[in-house]
């Protein structure tokens, strides 16, 4: 039992200072927050921040590693599902926005890592993780351009479209959050986006016959007029 309660009370102060790092980072930013405000928020001391995570590098990496380990294992998972072009694209960006909900303090500290003034803070190949999204849908929609489930030549428009869509949602859940689209706005959102990219409906070829006998109706309201 001691043992149990022992682990339990590392688990606890191991949290806290995670909590703790990423409250002061995203209030204060990377540079300004020390190592002792960290442990003093978390109510621990220095050693217990070195034994954890070594210096204030090492938690942030630890804070941004988790989620962006997630996203990778949710791309490899979807590059192997199955279904409809549709399907395949709602459901991935229903997870990465569920994804991103669940984890809204580490991208409002990525956003501001990336976007923002440099602040120190350890190189983080944040694009690489972007550009391995927008190649795997681009992937789905080449598939559904040859399935016939998206229009010939809208290739890069269908991408972006869908990446405008998740994008905007996700920038309303962080700075608009009293108008949060949520997942089932997005996708009532993308649902549109596919009938407009979606491929035109085939009637079958028109018979020579048929042109012809409009032809001759066309004429004979002329003549008539």
């Amino acid at each position: 039992m001691k043992i149990a309660s022992k682990a339990s009370g590392d688990l606890s102060a191991r949290q806290r200072l995670l909590s703790s790092a990423m409250d002061l980072f995203n209030r204060m930013g990377y540079a300004s927050t020390t190592v002792r405000e960290i442990v003093e928020a978390a109510g621990v001391t220095k050693p217990v921040l070195y034994y954890y995570f070594g210096n204030k590098e090492g938690i942030y990496l630890e804070l941004m590693s988790g989620p962006l380990e997630e996203f990778e294992r949710l791309l490899s998972q979807a590059a192997e599902e199955r279904g409809t072009v549709r399907e395949k694209i709602l459901r991935l960006c229903d997870r990465t926005f569920a994804l991103f909900e669940k984890n809204i303090p580490t991208v409002r500290l990525m956003n501001a890592i990336y976007y923002g003034p440099p602040q120190g803070a350890p190189f983080i190949d944040i694009e690489a993780v972007h550009l391995q999204f927008q190649a795997l849908l681009k992937r789905v929609i080449e598939e559904g351009v040859r399935k016939g489930e998206i229009r010939k030549g809208r290739t890069e428009e269908s991408m972006w479209a869908v990446i405008g869509a998740l994008n905007i949602a996700m920038e309303v859940g962080l700075c608009h959050p009293e108008m949060a689209i949520g997942r089932k706005g997005l996708t009532r959102i993308l649902t549109a986006v596919f009938e407009g990219l979606g491929a035109a409906q085939v009637t079958g070829p028109r018979r020579r016959g048929d042109t012809e006998t409009r032809g001759r109706k066309r004429g004979g309201e002329g003549a008539r007029g």
